[in-house]
């Protein structure tokens, strides 16, 4: 209840103040484990990820944040789980497969933090992704939250990572890269439109 609420008002600001326009859409699937991978660039970036979606989407958080007495019982209730900084601990990973082979969807920055736009991906989401069979989807987030300008979130047509599910470090890289590139690639095509 309280994720639709507040999807709801997120959903009424995005558009009020950023105009934002959703594409793709279709794209995502409407059950089973997804994996939505996006660029980084805002902390706005979680919460415009999941609100043009029907499907509540889980995050991974600092863990710091749910030491904040309000604010961290409200993003516990809203799908959010603790990851403690410097590294995912093996219990939020435990916890990110469960989550997939359970059947719900889950959003990923694999960039890792927001200042790490043009840098290569962190192998993280392929790696959720291959062990718990999730579909992956590229997301483009296009604008930087200008009151009033034009933001674009692209959801791309899931990645077909069965090529990489050896699971070697060799193939984690390159099905980060394969990720990577084709978020990079949305942006580039939905910028100039």
């Amino acid at each position: 209840m309280l994720y639709r609420i507040g999807r709801a008002l997120f959903r009424f600001m995005f558009i009020l103040f950023f105009r934002l326009r959703a594409l793709g859409m279709e794209n995502v699937p409407t059950h089973g484990a997804v994996v939505l991978c996006g660029n980084h660039t805002s902390l706005l970036d979680p919460p415009l990820l999941g609100t043009p979606l029907k499907r509540m989407v889980h995050f991974m958080a600092k863990a710091e944040l749910f030491d904040i007495p309000v604010l961290g019982s409200i993003i516990s209730r809203v799908g959010a789980f603790p990851v403690k900084r410097g590294g995912v601990s093996r219990e939020s990973i435990r916890l990110a497969v469960q989550l997939l082979r359970d059947g719900n969807m889950l959003g990923v920055f694999p960039e890792g933090s927001r200042n790490n736009a043009g840098g290569m991906g962190k192998k993280g989401a392929a790696s959720l992704a291959l062990k718990s069979g999730a579909a992956v989807v590229p997301v483009a987030i296009i604008g930087n939250y200008s009151l009033f300008r034009r933001m674009t979130i692209v959801y791309g047509k899931p990645l077909d990572l069965s090529p990489f599910a050896g699971a070697s470090s060799e193939d984690l890289e390159q099905a980060t890269e394969a990720i990577m590139k084709e978020i990079r690639r949305l942006h580039t095509a939905y910028s100039k439109g």
